[in-house]
């Protein structure tokens, strides 16, 4: 199959191609079957073509394939609204719109934000990933590949150490290192807001300490700045809840949504505070694709099945299964490459360093070509592409989960 048409600007981590999928499995041109933990990087918590998903798609593209919510309004779009921001875990009146991704629903949060604070700078957090549009560029806690070679970005935008056990970063040292950004780069009364994934995804599935959640929700409050949750890779059930900021015990005051949001179909959201969604001028908000009927349909296909009951045993069995594992796999020492196990719920990452703890990129790179020829596909994350990102869909049956451990176990035993 020729490539050349394909612009060669896109890295490509499985130089293969994909012709169908089932749930957690997926089959190349060739007929190779494959177990899924990539999950199209977080998109398919259902798995590949849901029944429900696939039904309510097919149904509605036999009555509204397309029409501009703010050109005539329909009734997928609200009644999506609706019970998205019932399902949005607040105590607070929300309301929302809808984008064609999550960085288009970051861009978005970045007008509502100045246009309710008068302010500009934004502070986020270093290994953030929070889109490639230019503005979310600049939010990135990463220069390569996302930063080089663009030239001036927007902003300001200000960066600080992202704390986690996963990481080492303690609470203490990242608030040290916000009384410095404010004593020393930024008059804290600039800030418009802080982003802020409650578990990074790119950054190696590191978990938000929660002391710091809680010290950073106090601070804003005190200071009249804004806090946005990045949830468009670690909601809709990918810890065990619906999103992963319940965790910390906070409320933000706006949050990004994407990913699994609509069953693989493009679509994301801004929701939050009713009065922050509501401050811009009549027309600020919208877009022409943004909420088109089909992936509205496939939401509300989704929200029906993420019920609380079947996130909490999802992500219970799923989460068991992957501690177990890896645990037998320590105990035995297993490959002299394994390192630590970092995130929550069913959202985790498995490291691969050197003896002295250092990243070992060059390992993962051959544990991804391993994996793949004996049937299993992986995503690399972390600052050093060192960590093996775990996104295998929520409902993957449990043999299948099993089946895919045993492939990686086998992988990480030959790795040298």
């Amino acid at each position: 199959m020729s490539r050349e048409t394909i612009s060669q600007s896109i890295s490509v981590v499985h130089p293969i191609s994909l012709s169908h999928g089932r749930n957690a499995e997926v089959w190349d041109t060739t007929g190779k079957r494959y177990i899924d933990f990539v999950g199209g990087i977080g998109v398919l918590n259902l798995g590949h073509c849901h029944p429900a998903v696939v039904e309510a798609i097919r149904d509605q593209a036999t009555q509204l394939t397309h029409y501009a919510f703010n050109a005539v309004p329909h009734r997928p779009y609200i009644e999506l609204m609706d019970r998205l921001t019932a399902f949005i875990p607040v105590d607070y009146p929300v309301s929302g719109m809808l984008t064609n991704s999550g960085a288009e629903a970051a861009e978005n949060a970045l007008k509502i934000v100045r246009g309710a604070t008068g302010r500009s700078a934004v502070i986020a957090f270093d290994g953030a990933f929070h889109g490639r549009t230019l503005a979310t560029l600049n939010l990135n806690g990463k220069v390569a590949p996302y930063k080089q070679k663009v030239g001036v970005l927007p902003g300001p935008v200000y960066h600080l150490p992202y704390p986690s056990a996963d990481n080492g970063v303690t609470c203490a040292e990242a608030l040290k290192a916000m009384d410095r950004l404010f004593s020393v780069e930024i008059d804290v009364n600039d800030v418009a807001c802080f982003i802020i994934e409650p578990v990074q995804g790119e950054g190696g599935f590191l978990a938000l300490d929660i002391e710091f959640a809680q010290a950073l929700r106090r601070f804003c409050d005190e200071k009249n700045i804004l806090l946005i949750a990045d949830e468009i890779q670690s909601g809709f059930g990918r810890t065990g809840q619906r999103f992963a900021f319940s965790r910390l015990g906070i409320e933000p005051d706006l949050i990004l949504l994407g990913k699994s949001i609509a069953g693989g179909v493009p679509l994301g959201a801004v929701v939050g505070r009713q009065a922050l969604m509501d401050n811009l001028s009549k027309g600020g908000l919208g877009g022409t694709y943004s909420g088109n009927p089909i992936a509205c349909a496939a939401a509300l296909a989704t929200l029906d099945v993420m019920t609380d009951a079947h996130l909490q045993v999802w992500g219970a069995q799923q989460e068991a299964a992957i501690i177990s594992r890896y645990e037998r796999w320590r105990a035995q020492r297993l490959s002299p490459y394994l390192g630590r196990l970092t995130g929550v719920g069913a959202m985790r990452g498995i490291e691969l360093a050197q003896a002295d703890g250092t990243p070992a990129p060059q390992q993962l790179t051959q544990l991804l070509g391993l994996a793949r020829a004996a049937g299993l596909l992986l995503m690399p994350s972390g600052k050093s592409r060192h960590i093996i990102r775990l996104l295998a869909p929520l409902t993957i049956e449990p043999a299948v989960l099993e089946e895919g451990l045993d492939i990686l176990q086998a992988c990480l035993k030959q790795l040298d």
